[in-house]
């Protein structure tokens, strides 16, 4: 049995969707999981199947139906499975290839209620900062397309969303960066990332704590974040943030491949075509 995802996590799924939407993604939701796409950005970020849980006499059709999703679209997606992961999912994951990752990821969340604090205006993030966003988030193939997602995202929102860059910049170069997202009351730290030469300095972890303090988006009940490691988690904790829920990513490598098999030697065929009209009449 799989644990239920409580009311807190169900937040944060949404959220994540919410802002894969507002990129200019797309989710589709089919028995026991809903497909979360990006054609334009083919990043595993953008590019999930969040499975609620399928059962094993319907696995078959499930897989075919959600790999047939993405094929088709040319991505490689990610398969988010609850934990404890279902044997009979992980089984047919590993057939087709698909690797699970080494830590589990933790669905994190703080509340914010009652702090509310003091919005200061700002002018929109620059252009510079998206750009360098993208270049920390992407390779240098999706970087066009995820800055033109950002941009349309930062400058025409939704009702109700707002999405923030944070960039940390040392002498005039971006070294960390992130993404906050508001919907409604409900806001969200996005791919925290440092560059590699920076990392183990505390750049993220003071990041995070200057996002929880001034909340660019605004004053927000519930800020929630992901973790891909038990150390981050511990680091988070001590901001605020608590584990509301976590899954097991299996994603396809790159080298992987789905082969044809020979279709063997010709055989004779195994059915008649129809006979003309002709050929029917009686003579």
């Amino acid at each position: 049995m799989t644990e239920p995802l409580g009311s807190a996590g169900r937040v944060a799924s949404d959220l994540e969707r919410s802002f894969v939407l507002a990129l200019g993604g797309a989710a589709l939701s089919i028995a026991g999981a809903t497909l979360v796409a990006h054609e334009r950005v083919p990043i595993s970020r953008f590019n999930y199947v969040e499975v609620h849980g399928v059962s094993p006499e319907r696995q078959t059709g499930f897989f075919e139906r959600a790999l047939d999703f993405y094929f088709q679209r040319a991505l490689r997606p990610t398969f988010r499975l609850p934990i404890p992961e279902p044997a009979h999912l992980v089984r047919v994951l590993r057939g087709f290839a698909f690797e699970p990752a080494h830590e589990p990821v933790r669905v994190l969340a703080a509340e914010l209620a009652g702090q509310a604090p003091a919005r200061t205006a700002a002018e929109p993030p620059s252009t510079p900062d998206l750009a360098a966003l993208a270049d920390l988030w992407a390779d240098e193939r999706e970087r066009p397309e995820l800055r033109a997602a950002l941009d349309v995202a930062v400058r025409f929102p939704n009702p109700a969303e707002e999405l923030v860059p944070v960039v940390v910049r040392q002498s005039g170069s971006a070294i960390a960066a992130a993404a906050v997202f508001r919907d409604r009351d409900v806001g969200a730290i996005f791919g925290v990332t440092t560059q590699s030469e920076h990392r183990g300095r505390g750049t993220a972890t003071a990041l995070v704590e200057s996002i929880v303090r001034s909340s660019p988006v605004g004053p927000v009940g519930q800020l929630v974040m992901w973790a891909d490691s038990e150390r981050l988690a511990t680091r988070l904790g001590r901001l605020g943030f608590s584990e509301v829920a976590r899954f097991r990513p299996f994603d396809l490598p790159l080298e992987a491949s789905f082969p044809i098999p020979a279709p063997g030697p010709a055989t004779p065929p195994r059915w008649r075509p129809p006979r003309a009209k002709s050929d029917r009449q009686p003579r």
